[in-house]
């Protein structure tokens, strides 16, 4: 992994079910993720995806990319809900370039939208590559 290696775009398709099973594991049962008229009485546009599930598909991503690395740190801004159909699924993509790599760590910058809009704000990681700079 050097500086300036691009990280090939993944795209995660979320579903209804993954949001139902997210909730069951997260115990973050808010209606806005599973009930269309609840989301849209709150001025959102359907039901969503969880903020946090969201992010989860960016680690799926870093492990994806670095082989299973030790995540040392992972963080954004959630700027724009991802909507998800009650049919069919929404379409997260994931892509970035390695910014740095130093004293054994690289820094991910990444990008995450779904339809072409960026969800997530600033999303970057830092992972231990084994080897020191």
């Amino acid at each position: 992994m050097n500086a300036g290696d691009v990280l090939g775009p993944l795209t995660f398709t979320v579903t209804r079910a993954d949001l139902v099973a997210y909730a069951d594991a997260s115990g973050d049962h808010n209606p806005i993720h599973q009930d269309e008229e609840v989301a849209r009485s709150v001025g959102l546009p359907g039901v969503i995806a969880h903020g946090m599930y969201t992010l989860a598909l960016v680690g799926r991503a870093v492990a994806e990319w670095t082989d299973g690395a030790e995540v040392v740190d992972l963080g954004a801004k959630f700027t724009s809900p991802v909507v998800v159909p009650a049919e069919g699924g929404a379409e997260v993509v994931v892509a970035g370039t390695v910014k740095s790599v130093a004293d054994g760590l690289a820094t991910l910058a990444l990008e995450v939208t779904c339809g072409g809009q960026k969800v997530l704000g600033m999303p970057k990681a830092v992972v231990r590559t084994g080897a020191r700079a």
